[in-house]
Formats: C-alpha cells, sequence, structure tokens
C-alpha cells in the first residue's frame, strides 16, 4: 500500500519493472515536453492577483475611452477582433515561450515603466487618444517583462506586435497616407469612367459627375479603412504562413496596393451610384454597401495573390534546395 506522499515503489515483476502509482517512460526514451496550459495561466494570475487586478483597473478607463471613440467608428471597428484573435494567438504561442520564461531584472523594468508613466498621465490629462492607447499598451508590454522576461516575448512577438492595431493611429499621420492616395485615386476613377462616355470631370478633391458633385474626402473615407485591412491580413499571413516567414513579408507588402485598387472599386461604385440613383442614394445604405463591397474585394484580391502566389514561391524554394544540393554532392 503506498503512502501518500512518499516515493513510488518498484516492484519487480515477470515482465519487468513497473512503478506503482507513476509511469515512467522506457529507458533510453526523451519525455515528451510538457505543455502548458490553461492551469498554468491560472495558477500564476492566483500568485499575482494584486499586479492583475492593478493591471486590469490602469488599463480599464482607456480601453473603455478607446471602445467609444474608435471602435464605434468604420476606421476603428476592426478593433475587437484585433483584441480577441491576438489574445487568441498569444494564447497558442504561451507553450512555446513557458519554457524559457522568467522574472526580468527589476532595474531594466524601473527605466522602461517610468517614463512610460510620466507619457501616459499626460496624455490621459491632454485626452489624446492615439497617445494614450499605445502608451497603455506598452506598459502593459513593460508589466509582461517583468515577469517572463525578452526570451519569452521574442517568442510571442507576433501576437504582441499584431494586438497594438486595435489602437487607432493618430489622425496626422492617417490624413498624410490618405491624402495623395484620394487624389489619385479620383483622378484615375474620373480618366477611366469619362473613357467610357460618362458626362465626369474632376478637380483635386472634387468630383463632377452629372449635375452632382462627391468630395473624394468622402468617397475615398475607406483609405482609412488601410490600417484594418493591414490586421486582418496580418492575422490571416501569420496563421497560413507562420514558418515562411519572407513570403509572409512579401505578401504583407502587398496589402498597400490591395487596397489602393480596393478603393479604387469603391469609388468607381459611388460614382456610378450617384450617377444613377442620386446623392441621396450614394450617401445612404448603398454607400455603407459599397465600403462592404470595398472591404471583400480586398480580401478576396489577397486571398487570390495568396493562392496564386503560393505553389510559385514553393516551386521556386524547391529548385533552389535542389541546386544546392546538387552542388554539395559535386563537391
Amino acid at each position: 500500500m503506498d503512502v501518500p506522499g512518499s516515493d513510488p515503489i518498484i516492484s519487480s515483476a515477470s515482465n519487468g519493472p513497473t512503478v506503482s502509482g507513476a509511469a515512467r517512460p522506457p529507458a533510453g526514451t526523451t519525455p515528451a515536453p510538457r505543455r502548458h496550459g490553461l492551469s498554468d495561466i491560472i495558477d500564476w494570475v492566483r500568485r499575482n492577483i494584486v499586479l492583475v487586478i492593478g493591471l486590469v483597473i490602469f488599463a480599464l478607463p482607456t480601453m473603455r475611452y478607446v471602445s467609444q471613440t474608435s471602435w464605434a467608428t468604420e476606421q476603428g471597428a476592426h478593433g475587437p477582433i484585433v483584441l480577441a484573435t491576438g489574445i487568441w494567438l498569444l494564447w497558442r504561442r504561451w507553450h512555446v515561450a513557458a519554457p524559457v520564461a522568467q522574472p526580468a531584472p527589476i532595474n531594466r523594468v524601473l527605466m522602461l515603466l517610468i517614463p512610460l508613466l510620466i507619457l501616459f498621465f499626460v496624455a490621459r490629462i491632454s485626452q489624446i487618444v492615439e497617445i494614450e492607447g499605445y502608451v497603455m499598451y506598452a506598459v502593459l508590454l513593460v508589466a509582461l517583462y517583468s515577469q517572463v522576461g525578452r526570451a519569452a516575448m521574442e517568442r510571442m512577438w507576433f501576437p504582441l506586435f499584431y494586438l497594438a492595431f486595435m489602437f487607432p493611429p493618430p489622425d496626422r499621420i492617417v490624413w498624410a497616407i490618405t491624402q495623395p492616395l484620394k487624389i489619385g485615386i479620383s483622378e484615375a476613377a474620373v480618366s477611366m469612367l469619362y473613357a467610357l462616355g460618362y458626362p465626369v470631370g474632376g478637380s483635386g478633391v472634387t468630383i463632377q459627375i452629372d449635375q452632382y458633385q462627391l468630395l473624394v474626402a468622402q468617397a475615398c473615407s475607406g483609405l482609412n479603412s488601410i490600417i484594418s485591412l493591414s490586421a486582418i491580413s496580418l492575422f490571416y499571413i501569420y496563421t497560413r504562413h507562420e514558418a515562411n516567414w519572407r513570403y509572409a513579408m512579401m505578401m504583407f507588402l502587398a496589402v498597400l496596393p490591395v487596397a489602393i485598387f480596393a478603393n479604387f472599386v469603391r469609388v468607381i461604385i459611388l460614382i456610378l451610384l450617384t450617377y444613377y440613383g442620386g446623392e441621396a442614394a450614394a450617401q445612404g445604405f448603398l454607400h455603407n454597401f459599397a465600403g462592404l463591397t470595398m472591404f471583400v474585394t480586398a480580401l478576396l484580391t489577397i486571398f487570390l495573390i495568396d493562392s496564386i502566389a503560393e505553389p510559385i514561391w514553393t516551386r521556386r524554394q524547391q529548385r533552389k534546395q535542389a541546386k544546392l544540393a546538387k552542388q554539395g554532392t559535386g563537391a
């Protein structure tokens, strides 16, 4: 009879030694690595309940503000999706990061934390939500670094980077990127429709179609969704091509041209809606439908590029490996 807490008793049997109370791997084999799961996270939360509650209290006002000012708009509607999928990606990568996790030196943590807290309170007082959100997230990253260290965070780099997309980018940056794109898209749309025989003309950010006038700033508002499209495309590319980072980077570089093409399609649709249905139709329900069409067009284009490029990339890599193997054999 085994005594609880005592060492396992090895008994000799005709088929060989066995262990009572615990299973041992056969001699000469390496036990499978332990996967860190939900129980480990729950245990950590219990041990650090004060830290967890403090971080929740710290982050909750900013997240509430972001949800009310950014997530409620068309440009920031991807925020909750990024938050949910980002947490899932962290969960997916935790078993890789947990074996190397160890607390970081306190002096390094304080060097990072103190200036971030000062900047956070300045952003909170000035109510600059773009800065406040990113600085709050940086503080959370420092708190994570203090618990798991640099090596573990490096193994979770993509989920941590991806989660930053749930915060709205600064308006000045968005304007600087989208303004020249709006003008270029409007000129291309006007040229195409004029060549097809439509009574359309353009000047700057204004498009004249028959007796109606359409502002490019409104028609191209979908350009602000480059951030959301980038986030969702990153998620798709990473989950599908995680091991091949070079190919994943190439796919990500295609996001901006795809976004421009999708917004070009949106502008064409809005101009035609204005011409055939009037301004009320273009700015009403059909305007939102055009935005949905833009987003679907962009995603389908990403999928199409991936389906065409992946076999070409794979064959190219196989030929390169075969060439290297042939050179090695010849040597």
